[in-house]
């Protein structure tokens, strides 16, 4: 059985998951930090592009 790992620090998620969608995919991380920051960095991703667009 291959082992799930976060999407955001890669470490190995025992236990429960925490599912995140981005950009219309669902991806699962260990723990609050690590959806937290995958929501930072896709905000920032969204807005750099948004300030591109003018």
């Amino acid at each position: 059985m291959t082992a799930r790992t976060c999407a955001a620090c890669d470490c190995e998620i025992d236990g429960t998951a925490i599912k995140v969608k981005l950009g219309g995919n669902t991806v699962e991380v260990c723990c609050e930090a690590c959806a937290r920051a995958l929501n930072e960095a896709e905000a920032s991703i969204s807005t750099d592009a948004q300030a591109g667009e003018g």
